[in-house]
């Protein structure tokens, strides 16, 4: 058993927590003694390994989840590494309905953090898609060839915030709200921030 220290930040998580409480408590108990430190990143509670970011607790109105941020090198032998959507290139979760799920499966659960750790300290990485790999909009790929300055300042962004237009502004079925959304997000490219900046 590792010396746990325990975040403030998260103590204040974990003690405004409406719905699965007793799962967080849980799961932080058990990533905590897996020798990870605790923070809170996106609102949640995250664990890091040498300031690599492993894995966070979350939950959701049917479950809540432990989410490994590159969970798809892992090799989830008992298959219950779960991908949250299709775009999702790197995290994958293990859900819980209860928290006696979460008893029945904390060896496991223990496994795939230490694994988890090893691809940190072995330093793999995840390899995403590239930009150029995902659909460009009819309508954003005409705004591109049309405003020369939009263009460079899109090919400017972090691949990232690439991947994130690309996705939101391909979304729309209709043509008007795909066009809309170009629309509403230029000055943002413009100015060189993502979607969510």
């Amino acid at each position: 058993m590792t010396q746990q220290v325990r975040n403030p930040k998260v103590d204040g998580f974990m003690r405004k927590a409406k719905q699965w409480k007793a799962e967080f408590e849980l799961l932080r108990e058990i990533v905590l003694d897996c020798g990870l430190t605790e923070d809170i990143k996106w609102m949640h509670p995250c664990y890091m390994y040498e300031d690599k970011n492993v894995v966070l607790i979350h939950g959701f109105k049917e479950y809540c989840a432990l989410l490994f941020h590159k969970g798809v090198l892992l090799k989830d032998k008992h298959g219950i590494l779960i991908q949250q959507t299709e775009n999702v290139q790197a995290a994958r979760q293990i859900r819980f309905k209860n928290a006696q799920e979460i008893v029945d499966l904390e060896l496991t659960i223990r496994a795939y953090i230490y694994e988890a750790i090893e691809a940190e300290k072995a330093g793999l990485e995840v390899e995403y898609k590239k930009p150029a790999e995902f659909a460009v909009s009819e309508e954003f790929q005409a705004k591109l060839e049309e405003v020369p300055a939009l263009k460079s300042a899109f090919e400017a962004l972090t691949p990232g915030r690439q991947r994130a237009y690309l996705l939101h502004f391909s979304e729309p079925k209709q043509s008007k709200t795909r066009t809309a959304r170009v629309e509403k997000y230029m000055p943002r490219i413009l100015e060189g921030k993502g979607l969510n900046d």
